[in-house]
Protein backbone atom coordinates (compact mmCIF):
# COMPACT_ATOMS: atom_id res chain seq x y z
CA UNK A 1 0.00 0.00 0.00
CA UNK A 2 1.43 3.36 -0.96
CA UNK A 3 1.37 6.48 1.17
CA UNK A 4 -1.25 9.12 0.37
CA UNK A 5 0.00 11.94 -1.85
CA UNK A 6 1.51 14.92 -0.12
CA UNK A 7 -1.12 17.71 -0.16
CA UNK A 8 1.68 20.26 -0.60
CA UNK A 9 2.44 18.79 -4.03
CA UNK A 10 0.77 21.20 -6.41
CA UNK A 11 0.95 20.02 -10.00
CA UNK A 12 0.46 23.22 -11.94
CA UNK A 13 0.80 23.20 -15.71
CA UNK A 14 4.07 25.16 -15.69
CA UNK A 15 5.60 22.77 -13.14
CA UNK A 16 4.56 19.76 -15.19
CA UNK A 17 5.91 21.41 -18.36
CA UNK A 18 9.23 22.03 -16.60
CA UNK A 19 9.30 18.33 -15.69
CA UNK A 20 8.60 17.30 -19.28
CA UNK A 21 11.33 19.63 -20.50
CA UNK A 22 13.85 18.14 -18.07
CA UNK A 23 12.87 14.63 -19.11
CA UNK A 24 13.35 15.47 -22.79
CA UNK A 25 16.76 17.02 -22.09
CA UNK A 26 17.77 14.06 -19.90
CA UNK A 27 16.68 11.66 -22.64
CA UNK A 28 18.78 13.54 -25.21
CA UNK A 29 21.78 13.34 -22.88
CA UNK A 30 21.24 9.62 -22.29
CA UNK A 31 20.98 8.91 -26.01
CA UNK A 32 24.16 10.92 -26.64
CA UNK A 33 25.98 8.48 -24.33
CA UNK A 34 24.43 5.53 -26.19
CA UNK A 35 25.31 7.04 -29.58
CA UNK A 36 28.94 7.53 -28.52
CA UNK A 37 29.09 3.87 -27.48
CA UNK A 38 27.50 2.72 -30.73
CA UNK A 39 29.99 4.79 -32.72
CA UNK A 40 32.88 3.30 -30.73
CA UNK A 41 31.63 -0.23 -31.43
CA UNK A 42 31.60 0.48 -35.17
CA UNK A 43 29.01 -2.15 -36.06
CA UNK A 44 26.62 0.18 -37.86
CA UNK A 45 23.86 -0.50 -35.34
CA UNK A 46 21.43 2.01 -33.87
CA UNK A 47 19.70 2.86 -30.63
CA UNK A 48 17.00 0.23 -31.07
CA UNK A 49 19.67 -2.44 -31.37
CA UNK A 50 21.22 -1.41 -28.06
CA UNK A 51 17.80 -1.20 -26.39
CA UNK A 52 17.02 -4.72 -27.57
CA UNK A 53 20.43 -6.00 -26.40
CA UNK A 54 19.95 -4.32 -23.02
CA UNK A 55 16.50 -5.87 -22.58
CA UNK A 56 17.77 -9.28 -23.70
CA UNK A 57 20.42 -9.11 -21.00
CA UNK A 58 17.95 -7.97 -18.35
CA UNK A 59 15.16 -10.33 -19.44
CA UNK A 60 16.77 -13.38 -21.03
CA UNK A 61 14.53 -15.35 -23.32
CA UNK A 62 12.13 -12.59 -24.36
CA UNK A 63 10.75 -12.91 -27.84
CA UNK A 64 9.60 -10.57 -30.56
CA UNK A 65 6.18 -9.97 -29.04
CA UNK A 66 7.50 -8.94 -25.63
CA UNK A 67 10.31 -6.86 -27.16
CA UNK A 68 7.72 -5.03 -29.25
CA UNK A 69 5.59 -4.42 -26.14
CA UNK A 70 8.50 -3.15 -24.04
CA UNK A 71 9.89 -0.80 -26.70
CA UNK A 72 6.66 0.25 -28.44
CA UNK A 73 8.08 -1.05 -31.71
CA UNK A 74 5.89 -2.93 -34.14
CA UNK A 75 6.35 -6.70 -34.15
CA UNK A 76 7.89 -6.37 -37.61
CA UNK A 77 10.42 -3.78 -36.40
CA UNK A 78 11.26 -5.81 -33.29
CA UNK A 79 11.77 -8.89 -35.47
CA UNK A 80 14.07 -6.94 -37.79
CA UNK A 81 16.11 -5.63 -34.84
CA UNK A 82 16.57 -9.17 -33.49
CA UNK A 83 17.49 -10.40 -36.99
CA UNK A 84 20.09 -7.61 -37.28
CA UNK A 85 21.60 -8.58 -33.92
CA UNK A 86 21.67 -12.24 -34.94
CA UNK A 87 23.24 -11.32 -38.28
CA UNK A 88 26.09 -9.57 -36.46
CA UNK A 89 26.59 -12.57 -34.17
CA UNK A 90 25.28 -10.66 -31.14
CA UNK A 91 22.11 -12.67 -30.52
CA UNK A 92 20.71 -16.07 -31.28
CA UNK A 93 17.16 -17.19 -31.69
CA UNK A 94 16.07 -20.12 -29.57
CA UNK A 95 13.31 -22.57 -30.43
CA UNK A 96 10.23 -22.19 -28.28
CA UNK A 97 9.63 -24.78 -25.57
CA UNK A 98 5.92 -25.17 -26.23
CA UNK A 99 5.50 -23.66 -29.69
CA UNK A 100 8.40 -23.72 -32.17
CA UNK A 101 6.93 -20.69 -33.96
CA UNK A 102 7.33 -18.51 -30.85
CA UNK A 103 11.07 -18.21 -30.61
CA UNK A 104 12.86 -16.38 -27.88
CA UNK A 105 16.26 -14.74 -28.20
CA UNK A 106 19.42 -14.56 -26.13
CA UNK A 107 22.63 -12.60 -26.40
CA UNK A 108 25.78 -14.41 -27.44
CA UNK A 109 29.08 -13.77 -25.65
CA UNK A 110 29.85 -11.16 -28.30
CA UNK A 111 26.39 -9.65 -27.75
CA UNK A 112 26.97 -9.46 -24.01
CA UNK A 113 30.25 -7.61 -24.64
CA UNK A 114 28.52 -5.21 -27.07
CA UNK A 115 25.76 -4.48 -24.59
CA UNK A 116 28.19 -4.09 -21.68
CA UNK A 117 30.42 -1.62 -23.52
CA UNK A 118 27.53 0.73 -24.19
CA UNK A 119 25.73 0.17 -20.89
CA UNK A 120 28.93 1.03 -19.01
CA UNK A 121 28.75 4.53 -20.51
CA UNK A 122 25.06 4.87 -19.65
CA UNK A 123 25.57 3.63 -16.08
CA UNK A 124 28.42 6.13 -15.56
CA UNK A 125 26.16 8.89 -16.85
CA UNK A 126 23.33 7.84 -14.53
CA UNK A 127 25.67 7.40 -11.55
CA UNK A 128 26.86 11.01 -11.91
CA UNK A 129 23.26 12.20 -11.92
CA UNK A 130 22.33 9.99 -8.95
CA UNK A 131 25.26 11.35 -6.93
CA UNK A 132 23.98 14.86 -7.61
CA UNK A 133 20.46 13.92 -6.48
CA UNK A 134 21.51 12.12 -3.31
CA UNK A 135 19.91 9.05 -1.74
CA UNK A 136 16.45 10.56 -1.37
CA UNK A 137 16.61 11.86 -4.92
CA UNK A 138 17.46 8.42 -6.30
CA UNK A 139 14.47 6.82 -4.58
CA UNK A 140 12.18 9.60 -5.76
CA UNK A 141 13.47 9.44 -9.33
CA UNK A 142 13.02 5.67 -9.45
CA UNK A 143 9.48 5.92 -8.10
CA UNK A 144 8.54 8.56 -10.68
CA UNK A 145 10.13 6.70 -13.60
CA UNK A 146 8.54 3.42 -12.52
CA UNK A 147 5.11 5.06 -12.38
CA UNK A 148 5.65 6.54 -15.84
CA UNK A 149 6.79 3.19 -17.28
CA UNK A 150 3.48 1.69 -16.23
CA UNK A 151 2.94 -1.90 -17.26
CA UNK A 152 6.34 -2.13 -18.92
CA UNK A 153 8.09 -2.60 -15.57
CA UNK A 154 6.73 -6.13 -15.29
CA UNK A 155 6.68 -8.73 -17.99
CA UNK A 156 3.15 -9.29 -19.31
CA UNK A 157 4.11 -12.91 -19.99
CA UNK A 158 5.73 -14.67 -17.01
CA UNK A 159 7.24 -17.30 -19.33
CA UNK A 160 9.47 -14.63 -20.88
CA UNK A 161 7.61 -14.15 -24.16
CA UNK A 162 7.87 -17.76 -25.25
Amino acid sequence: MSAPPDPRLILREDELDAGVELMLLAEASLWAAVDAGLDAEGLGLGRSHWRAAFLLRRRPGIGVQELAHLTSLSKQAASRILADLAGKGLAQKLAGDEDARRRSAALTERGLAFEAAISERVRAHLARAYRTGGLDGVAGARAILSAMAGGRTRSPNPSGGR
